[in-house]
């Protein structure tokens, strides 16, 4: 990966995508840390440091949440209003039309519902955000006009605003060209509060500070963090390759076919979209009642039974890995077309008929790779949190996600592919000049 980044700032086309991507990185980590004027920033640092939610979802916006920055909604409404746009294409029959094969028109019509719906999540998650902090720590200051409740208009209006921006900057990365805007921001951000977190940690363990077993926790949580990361990377990469031959055809006075190849199948086919469908299932009921019933009783036990980071979450979090990862595998890959398209080109997987022997066998080796697959997220989404909450590492537990940590891992990956692609399309106009 390193060396497909040096190659690439040697040619000044890819250089300046470079730039300009990372100058709208540098700018929203920058956002992450601009507080948002009228608000008392201690009050959402031990708002979010008390509330495991929070905490997580600070975490993937960079520590904007807890910062009180004007960034402090981040990606979080778009990426919500994603994913019920995406439900949504399975259930209404002309959201599927409009996103599936309306065309380049029905795309950009699809993806202008999602920032709309992006904005209404944007509105009310501040409305909630502002509401549950001030009625909890009178987070809201009277600075403007010396009055609450046009300061709490002025803050909202700022939070919505910074959360369309994020908007902005993450579809203005993709039209660059290089890699997904969206996933180039979630990316950045949770490797910036992870940073930060690790440092904090450096800085307590150098001052003399920490215990014998912090330090010994600090030294498993690397070992820990390198293997998995190893284990994330093997299995993403990881693919099962089906043997398809061609046979010979005569087309005009050109012999074409009689080749063999395969169809790759990978083993994780679906990502982290399963994690991210079940977490934000999960947690959408979390993020009403604390808009609506921060301080009741019902919300004290929602959160310590089945909040973020208790036993029934986890359990309950693992079962709908299982059922999102078989509901995703069926959206993204058919074997009815995929056995369709080898027939159609005159080929055959070896051993297997043309039709419904080839249909049922593909079906068979995905609903293995799925199962394989949803096994292995659901073991990364509790395990290794387990591991971190053993071993005493302090903030670093929220800080090092597993969603987090396939993020990193995905969009790294993609990065790279991004990169490489621009490098053959830019030698390749250059071979045609």
């Amino acid at each position: 990966m390193f060396k497909t980044l040096v190659n690439a700032f040697k040619e000044k086309e890819i250089r300046n995508k470079l730039l300009i991507t990372l100058g709208l990185l540098f700018l929203f980590v920058l956002g992450t840390w601009i507080p948002v004027p009228g608000i008392d920033s201690s009050v959402f640092e031990q708002a979010t440091s008390e509330n495991t939610f929070l905490s997580l979802l600070s975490s993937i916006n960079g520590g904007a949440l807890t910062n009180g920055a004007i960034l402090a909604l981040g990606v979080s409404p778009y990426i919500t209003s994603s994913i019920i746009m995406q439900l949504l294409t399975i259930a209404i029959p002309s959201i599927e039309r409009l996103a599936r094969h309306g065309g380049e028109e029905g795309r950009r019509k699809f993806n202008k519902m999602i920032r709309y719906g992006a904005l209404v999540l944007a509105i009310a998650q501040a409305v909630g955000i502002v509401v549950a902090f001030n009625s909890s720590g009178s987070a809201i200051t009277d600075v403007f006009f010396g009055s609450t409740v046009v300061t709490a208009i002025f803050v909202v209006l700022v939070l919505v605003a910074g959360a369309m921006f994020t908007v902005w900057m993450g579809e203005k990365i993709t039209e660059i060209g290089i890699g997904n805007g969206m996933s180039l921001l979630v990316f950045i951000g949770i490797l910036s509060s992870a940073s930060i977190s690790i440092l904090d940690t450096l800085i307590t363990i150098f001052t003399g500070q920490a215990t014998d077993e912090m330090i010994w926790g600090f030294i498993i949580f690397l070992v820990a963090l390198v293997v998995i990361f190893a284990l994330i990377v093997f299995i993403d990469l990881a693919e099962r390759r089906i043997p398809v031959t061609y046979a010979k055809q005569v087309r005009g006075r050109k012999l074409m076919g009689g080749q063999t190849t395969e169809l790759p199948l990978k083993v994780n086919s679906s990502g982290v979209i399963p994690i991210i469908f079940a977490s934000a299932f999960l947690m959408f009921p979390q993020i009403i009642i604390s808009i609506f019933w921060p301080t009741t009783p019902f919300a004290a036990f929602w959160n310590e039974y089945l909040g973020a980071g208790s036993w029934v979450y986890s359990i309950l979090l693992a079962l709908f890995i299982l059922i999102f990862a078989f509901f995703y595998a069926q959206v993204t890959f058919s074997p009815e077309d995929a056995a369709k398209r080898i027939q159609e080109n005159g080929g055959m997987v070896a051993s297997y008929r043309p039709g419904k022997p080839t249909v049922d066998y593909l079906r068979k080796v995905q609903k293995r790779l799925v199962l394989f697959g949803a096994i292995f997220l659901a073991f990364i989404a509790l395990i290794p949190t387990l591991i971190f909450q053993a071993i005493n590492v302090g903030n670093l537990v929220n800080a090092f996600t597993a969603t987090g940590m396939l993020i990193i891992v995905s969009v790294a990956l993609e990065f790279n592919k991004g990169l490489e692609e621009q490098m053959i399309i830019r030698n390749y106009k250059g071979f045609l000049k």
